[in-house]
């Protein structure tokens, strides 16, 4: 009977847990979608190479925060295979933005620095509502790992894009920019690298 309590309560317990824990996601992944909307869109007009990679860092955001509600309460088989997915996507996705930087780098006009700063202190301050979100539950499963490397590599994005627009500004050439570009397309790939060797640490016997 007492072992029946003990078990009804690590339920309750877990139930709940389980249900702050998809809260949480579901915000972030709120937060991340709309960023990802509005950074690609001010990245297309204001022509940044920076701010794009940082629309598509949020879209992986997203992405890891969609996989990581789908692994919870799951196995940790799920949770590993979640975070494997999300570690691959996120490398998948530097790869792509260094073939934009590729591009540019052949041609056009200085990106808006003005609009590179804004954009990105405003992810700044988003970005630090998302960590403090997701560390708030103090978890140390592989998911939610993934997560919060995700959020902060986004907060490292956001600080060289302020430099990165600042510098546009003063040298008047797309030169920063593109040099962004390619250092956020290699945080993406050290961040996916970080993931699957986690998943990989996870992996059940």
């Amino acid at each position: 009977m007492i072992d029946d309590d003990i078990a009804a309560e690590q339920g309750a317990h877990s139930d709940a847990r389980n249900a702050g824990e998809r809260r949480t996601l579901q915000k972030v992944l709120g937060i991340n979608l709309g960023q990802c909307a509005a950074g690609a869109a001010v990245g297309v007009w204001a022509m940044s190479t920076a701010l794009i990679g940082a629309a598509l860092d949020n879209l992986a955001d997203a992405a890891v925060y969609a996989l990581s509600l789908y692994a919870i309460g799951r196995s940790p088989q799920a949770k590993v295979r979640a975070a494997r997915l999300s570690g691959w996507l996120l490398i998948g996705l530097s790869m792509l933005l260094l073939l934009e930087v590729f591009r540019r780098f052949f041609g056009g006009e200085p990106p808006i620095g003005a609009a590179m700063m804004i954009m990105a202190g405003v992810n700044a301050v988003l970005n630090i509502i998302c960590l403090r979100l997701l560390r708030r539950h103090g978890t140390e499963e592989v998911h939610f790992k993934a997560s919060a490397i995700f959020t902060s590599n986004d907060s490292i994005v956001n600080l060289g894009t302020v430099l990165s627009g600042a510098l546009v500004m003063w040298l008047g050439s797309n030169v920063p920019d593109l040099v962004l570009g390619v250092a956020v397309a290699l945080i993406a790939a050290r961040g996916g690298k970080e993931i699957l060797e986690a998943a990989a640490d996870e992996e059940p016997v």
